[in-house]
């Protein structure tokens, strides 16, 4: 079942939406501002986002930007700002549709099925000896599943969403951790150690992630 976050602070609005969705067969979360956004994302990543720009405490703009910074989970703007330049504002911040209020909830409905169909394009990635499956949120070395923890997944796809790109480690941290951290970024020294055991565990190269010394890593693509 497909997870719809609704970022939303209208309650009636967000009733509607809803309704529309789990007739959908959606299972949807509702939150009311921008910083519960970004928690519940982190906490357990949706499939969608159906975001609003004017929230309480973090404005929909931002909190696009904080979720693209972090990954590529779909994003649509749902918005009564409707000039040319609020539009731009919002697909350049990371959105992957922007849609006008007042709405039709079937022409929402249908939009979000349109944005989750160009997402799954890009839910299996073949590396190689390694593929992840984005769906089940699984990586595999030879046809192997890797026993990660939640964080050591995190890390591995941040890694293979830019491979050959560096990545520091608080860019990392970000990525994988979330915003709110405040622990030390040496933290991802360990989860990359755990990673290159298990990915040699399975018969794999440890080496595909290769150390950026005084910098981060990076997934190495040749490897």
């Amino acid at each position: 079942m497909e997870r719809v976050l609704i970022v939303e602070d209208d309650e009636k609005t967000a009733q509607i939406v809803r309704s529309y969705l789990v007739y959908e067969g959606y299972a949807v979360e509702i939150v009311t501002d921008g910083l519960s956004a970004l928690r519940a994302v982190h906490r357990e990543p949706p499939d969608l986002v159906l975001l609003d720009v004017m929230l309480p405490q973090l404005d929909g703009m931002n909190v696009c930007r904080e979720l693209r910074r972090a990954g590529d989970v779909a994003i649509i703007m749902v918005t009564a700002l409707t000039t040319e330049a609020d539009k731009l504002a919002g697909l350049g911040a990371g959105a992957d549709d922007y849609v006008e209020k007042p709405f039709s909830p079937r022409e929402l409905v249908a939009r979000v099925k349109s944005v989750l169909r160009r997402s799954a394009r890009n839910a299996a990635v073949d590396l190689g000896s390694v593929t992840i499956d984005r769906n089940a949120r699984q990586v595999r070395v030879h046809g192997t599943r890797l026993a990660l923890t939640p964080t050591e997944y995190r890390v591995f796809d941040a890694l293979a969403r830019s491979p050959g790109t560096v990545l520091t480690r608080a860019d990392l941290v970000h990525r994988a951790i979330g915003f709110e951290y405040e622990g030390m970024d040496r933290t991802i020294d360990v989860h990359v150690r755990n990673l290159r055991k298990k990915i040699e565990a399975a018969g794999g190269r440890p080496q595909v992630i290769r150390t950026a010394f005084g910098s981060g890593y990076a997934l190495d693509a040749d490897a």
